[in-house]
């Protein structure tokens, strides 16, 4: 039985050095890992030439704002048709009230085209001013992935979705 203690104790003890030894490896490993992990600063705004492509971009969709802008005008207006109906005499009361609430469904339309317009100009300044991209809540930049989407977006979808819970 001596026998067996004997080599019990041997075997334990150099899987006790195995273990020390892995625990240094471990450590070791730990402390390159925290090396690697050091990141570059984060980016407080966008290169010139990231300003000069949402400019692109925002130039793009400022066009076709605009032309649906003027499209709905035309429209609400009577520049749109060749029609006559306006020396015709009105027969159908009904259909003024449909007429009526189509011409305020346009006024919408046209009101919300004019916000937006507005708001792609807006961000062209920012462009220009080198404040494009950066959040006025928070002062981070938005993702590009965001301003792709909404070009005129001033604040970060974290931010945005905050304001619409608490609203």
């Amino acid at each position: 039985m001596a026998t067996k203690k004997t080599s019990d104790k041997d075997t334990s003890k150099p899987a006790a050095k195995k273990t020390t030894a892995a625990k240094k490896s471990a450590s070791a490993t730990k402390k390159t890992k925290a090396v690697k992990v050091k990141a570059e600063p984060e980016k407080t705004h966008y290169t010139d030439e990231e300003l000069e492509e949402f400019r692109t971009l925002i130039n793009e969709k400022l066009v076709v704002a605009q032309s649906d802008y003027e499209k709905t005008m035309d429209r609400i207006m009577g520049r749109d048709t060749n029609e006559i109906d306006d020396t015709a005499p009105t027969y159908h009361s009904l259909e003024e009230g449909s007429e009526t609430q189509s011409k305020e469904q346009l006024m919408s339309m046209a009101q919300r085209q004019q916000k937006f317009i507005t708001a792609l100009k807006a961000a062209l300044v920012r462009i220009d001013n080198k404040t494009y991209g950066i959040c006025r809540e928070t002062g981070k930049l938005i993702p590009k992935e965001r301003l792709r989407a909404v070009p005129h977006a001033t604040l970060s979808i974290e931010v945005k979705n905050d304001k619409h819970r608490t609203h």
